[in-house]
């Protein structure tokens, strides 16, 4: 037996190397002996088969893919630095995204997240043409952001909207972005899941978004979402992947979301989100969920004057014998709350002025109060 590192014998090394000498002298009269190519000998050509047409699927995913291609954008996006010793102000890349279209006025629609901490922003149509654009709005809870460029001529199309309550985990949907840059790229997949709710490590969670195995990629924030009939569905917001590529999980705001959100952001600025007008606390409500052995969302404090106030919700009463819970919110219009998102995400789903019936428990007591939703902060 020799391990890998003993050494050789001299003996033994002396005939391995007359052996390979033996080796190489035979390979060379071979070669020798082999007959030469014949000087321009014709080469017959290859005949090239026939394609027949494409397949149906193929044809539909084509025609998809170039209705739809105009109304997707690339987003550049820069930041202002100024040199210490010079003063000067300098405009630094800071990333890149997706956007689409979203109506004639030259509106666009894209995440937060692809300009979060830019001063500036670059938007690029399908035909080359690149537009300085302005920010209309933002809504960080929604990871929705509206821009706005001023195009004179040959406006693109608008994406056509479709709805996302009617969504059924498998049909097929399609992406268009630009994924690490490489711009409008087209990749497909089916729903694998809705009403996913994803946690941002700089922000609110984010909810009630759509899972997809369709590839999405850095770049493809803010791109579109569509179904097999080439109507918005979603934005692609976010991959779940621990080296940040594509791992067959990637998420969608739901477009039910765009449509409730956008409107309001070219209107005032901002998304206004309906409240109840109540005070509540992450850490409280845990502590006071562990005392009471019930999940929901504490009521800690009622604001006076409140629609919460004039519905009858009570909030934490404390006196010299102690604290004394109060109303514990279970479910909104019959829909489970057990967390504080949860709480958001239903009250969400609502716009200021409805009339919402809040089910609570307090002291093991449950009853069922409606309250008509107000604007919040």
């Amino acid at each position: 037996m020799r391990y890998p590192n003993q050494p050789h014998s001299p003996d033994l090394f002396v005939k391995r190397v007359f052996a390979l000498g033996a080796v190489a002298a035979a390979l060379m009269l071979l070669w020798h002996w082999l007959p030469a190519p014949t000087p321009n000998e014709p080469a017959t050509p290859r005949t090239v088969a026939a394609r027949g047409d494409l397949a149906a699927d193929e044809k539909s995913t084509i025609e998809l893919f170039e209705k739809s291609r105009d109304s997707v954008v690339y987003i550049t996006t820069a930041s202002l630095v100024r040199d210490a010793w010079t003063r000067n102000v300098f405009s630094v890349p800071k990333g890149s995204g997706s956007g689409f279209i979203w109506d004639e006025a030259g509106h666009v629609v894209t995440n937060f997240h692809v300009i979060a901490g830019a001063n500036e922003a670059t938007v690029k149509l399908a035909d080359g043409r690149d537009y300085k654009a302005a920010l209309v709005g933002a809504s960080q809870v929604h990871d929705i952001a509206v821009l706005k460029i001023g195009v004179g001529f040959k406006r693109p199309p608008p994406v056509p909207v479709g709805t996302s309550n009617d969504l059924k985990v498998g049909q097929k949907v399609f992406a268009i972005g630009n994924p690490f840059g490489l711009d409008w790229t087209l990749t497909s997949g089916i729903v694998s899941a809705l009403d996913r709710s994803l946690g941002g490590q700089d922000g609110p969670a984010v909810e009630h978004l759509i899972q997809t195995d369709a590839a999405i990629n850095p770049g493809n924030s803010g791109g579109p979402l569509l179904d097999s009939a080439g109507r918005l569905i979603g934005i692609n917001t976010a991959i779940y992947s621990p080296s940040g590529a594509s791992a067959g999980i990637g998420f969608a705001v739901p477009v039910d979301t765009v449509m409730r959100v956008v409107p309001e952001l070219i209107k005032q600025g901002k998304y206004i989100r309906p409240a109840l007008g109540i005070e509540i606390d992450q850490q409280m409500n845990e502590r006071l969920a562990e005392l009471t052995g019930t999940a929901g969302v504490a009521v800690l404090r009622v604001q006076p004057g409140s629609a919460a106030d004039k519905a009858g919700l009570r909030g934490v009463e404390i006196s010299p014998s102690g604290i004394r819970p109060g109303d514990i919110i279970v479910a909104i219009n019959g829909k489970e709350v057990d967390t504080l998102s949860k709480l958001f995400a239903r009250l969400d789903d609502q716009k200021v002025g409805d009339v919402v019936k809040v089910q609570v428990v307090n002291n093991g007591q449950a009853r069922e109060v409606e309250v008509t939703l107000q604007p919040g902060n």
